[in-house]
């Protein structure tokens, strides 16, 4: 591709994230998968162009505002060019000429806006510090309560790609051969700081590229949530259930953890997703899992099976903050619940998946949120309501995790502190009789 034409299909994918209620990455995918003459290379970079100018979306709206100028995708795509990749106005208009394969030609308004840019940078002293954080109004308050005097470093760290988490499946690999095969394909690796079957590597190579993935033998998946699964600690022979299982990710991990022993139901009210974690479970050579499509957190399955289970993790739907390192679209773009019906339905899915513990097992409660509300205030009424269940500190929990962050009874994880998607989980347990 011409330097011209990836800026057009930049702007191209800007426009169709702009318009299309779908998740950025889904609308950047099916925008490649159309169009297989573009070359691994140009999609890498157009790719990289998009996501970082997602990033960088309250603060290209604020100098977009600051001159009066159309706050369009548009407007985003010329300002960041102006300001991140300092472009003079004469290369835009040389790139931007409207010929085949170019962005529209530049209008002289859009000139004389960037000349007025001149000398500036993506950032401002004038800034809010919710706009230069990347932040949105709706979850600023509720972030700086959690965060305190730390808010701006937690935005900024929320600003950076996130690196390649990969766990090893220890019914197929030791994590040290992993390395080395790893390595072998000149990829930056290194073992996790926290997960024992952790690894992370420090670019992003081409998946189909390694055959470790296509067997099964390692899976994609971020620190803070191998941790997660870690600390539900299930056993050989034992009962388990993943209550809002999704496409299996953790499912995949407790099955391992458990040698391929007992039983573990995967629960999710999403079937189809559900269903096409069956062959992630097959690749690994997992063979102890039961899918179990719900349809709803009251399904009568839950309650025919009460007090039947070891072990039961509550993976809640919620607003997804500790992800923005991933899904930066996902802080401005309204595609899923907002948070007045993500907590009565997290307290509702808590609830009701308790009902499956027994006595003397334990209940995981986990969010990818960095938000109190949706955390350490449902833990709080959750125990007020259910004094049956005590919080077990995830230091004394038993799981085993030598490099376990110590973050108090809760395990709570973000990038700043931890380099890890922000994650949270508590661990309670049913009382004795």
């Amino acid at each position: 591709m011409t330097p011209s034409a990836r800026l057009a299909a930049i702007l191209e994918i800007l426009d169709l994230i702009e318009t299309t209620p779908r998740p950025a990455d889904a609308i950047t995918s099916g925008y490649f998968r159309s169009r297989r003459f573009i070359g691994s290379k140009d999609r890498g970079a157009v790719s990289t162009a998009v996501y970082d100018i997602l990033r960088h979306h309250a603060r290209l709206n604020w100098w977009l505002e600051k001159y009066r100028a159309p706050v369009t995708p548009r407007g985003r795509f010329l300002t960041y060019m102006r300001l991140v990749e300092k472009k003079t106005p004469s290369e835009m208009q040389g790139l931007c000429d409207g010929h085949q394969y170019a962005p529209a030609r530049l209008e002289l308004e859009e000139r004389k806006y960037l000349e007025r840019l001149q000398g500036h940078t993506i950032d401002h002293p004038s800034m809010p510090d919710a706009v230069a954080g990347e932040c949105p109004d709706w979850a600023a308050e509720s972030l700086k309560a959690r965060f305190g005097k730390k808010f701006a470093d937690e935005l900024k760290a929320l600003l950076h790609p996130a690196p390649l988490d990969l766990r090893i499946n220890p019914l197929k690999i030791t994590r040290e051969a992993a390395l080395t095969a790893l390595k072998k394909l000149d990829l930056k690796v290194e073992l996790a700081p926290y997960s024992p079957f952790g690894l992370r590597v420090h670019e992003r190579p081409a998946l189909n590229r390694i055959d470790l993935l296509k067997k099964g033998a390692i899976e994609i998946q971020d620190e803070g949530s191998q941790l997660v699964a870690l600390l539900v600690d299930p056993k050989a022979g034992e009962r388990v259930v993943d209550f809002c299982a999704g496409a299996g990710g953790k499912t995949l991990a407790l099955s391992a953890q458990m040698e391929n022993k007992g039983r573990i139901v995967a629960c999710d009210v999403l079937e189809n997703r559900l269903k096409r974690s069956g062959e992630r479970f097959r690749r690994a050579g997992l063979h102890n899992i039961e899918i179990k499509p719900l349809s709803s957190e009251r399904d009568p399955w839950v309650k025919r099976h009460k007090l039947s289970y070891d072990r039961v993790l509550v993976d809640a739907p919620c607003s997804g903050t500790g992800t923005w390192r991933r899904n930066p679209d996902s802080r401005w773009r309204s595609l899923g619940p907002g948070l007045e019906t993500l907590l009565p339905l997290q307290a509702s899915i808590l609830e009701s998946a308790s009902r499956l513990v027994k006595e003397g097992g334990r209940l995981v409660y986990a969010t990818c949120s960095l938000l109190p509300d949706e955390n350490e205030k449902q833990i709080e009424r959750f125990i007020d309501n259910h004094p049956e269940f005590v919080v077990v500190p995830v230091q004394e929990c038993g799981a085993d995790i030598p490099n376990l962050p110590r973050t108090g009874d809760f395990l709570s994880l973000s990038p700043a502190a931890h380099n890890t998607d922000g994650f949270f989980a508590a661990v309670m347990e049913r009382k004795k009789a």
